[in-house]
């Protein structure tokens, strides 16, 4: 079993607090206690940079402190909110920006990878859960599932790949500094 680094531990922690407070305080309702989220782009972001350990820890805890803090543990919801940060950052191996590269090649594999993601998570996972956890109406959860989807997916398609474009030039370009 591979240890957790002390790094991907502060950014689990770090990430959960401002997915949590994203979520909690900054959340637009639109349908049935289903809000349009931007705490989906840092989720992602954070995905991307730490891995898929941290980004279904920050998911899990992230979205377990909202709904403990709003209304109890809505579990199907929170397990959908784990497994997209767990498939970006499974997926996003091909995604390096700490070497101060974001082509145009890796944003439109980002936003393929968390609009796969998303799409798992909320259209399959959560209606599922929903069914079999707290027998929902599978009309209503389903449109629950896909407002979310595609609203969770516009909002990271925005700002997680405008957060990881920053990142990016913030990281310098692997030997491009010579010494003199």
């Amino acid at each position: 079993m591979q240890k957790v680094s002390v790094r991907t531990f502060v950014a689990i922690g770090i990430g959960a607090a401002i997915f949590f407070v994203l979520g909690r305080f900054l959340s637009i309702p639109v349908f049935a206690n289903t809000t349009i989220n931007l705490q989906y782009a840092i989720l992602a972001f954070f995905a991307v940079l730490f891995g898929p350990l941290a980004g279904a820890m920050i998911g899990l805890i992230g979205h377990a402190l909202i709904d403990f803090t709003m209304y109890g543990a809505w579990w199907s919801w929170i397990i959908a909110s784990a497994v997209v940060g767990l498939v970006i950052g499974l997926m996003a191996s091909k995604i390096n920006v700490e070497d101060g590269e974001f082509s145009q090649k890796q944003i439109i594999y980002f936003n393929v990878v968390q609009i796969i993601a998303n799409a798992i998570a909320w259209i399959v996972i959560a209606p599922v859960l929903d069914i079999l956890i707290y027998s929902e109406p599978a009309n209503k959860v389903f449109t629950q599932g896909a407002i979310a989807g595609l609203g969770n997916a516009v909002t990271t398609a925005i700002v997680g790949t405008l957060l990881l474009a920053a990142y990016s030039k913030t990281r310098v370009k692997p030997g491009s500094l010579d010494k003199n």
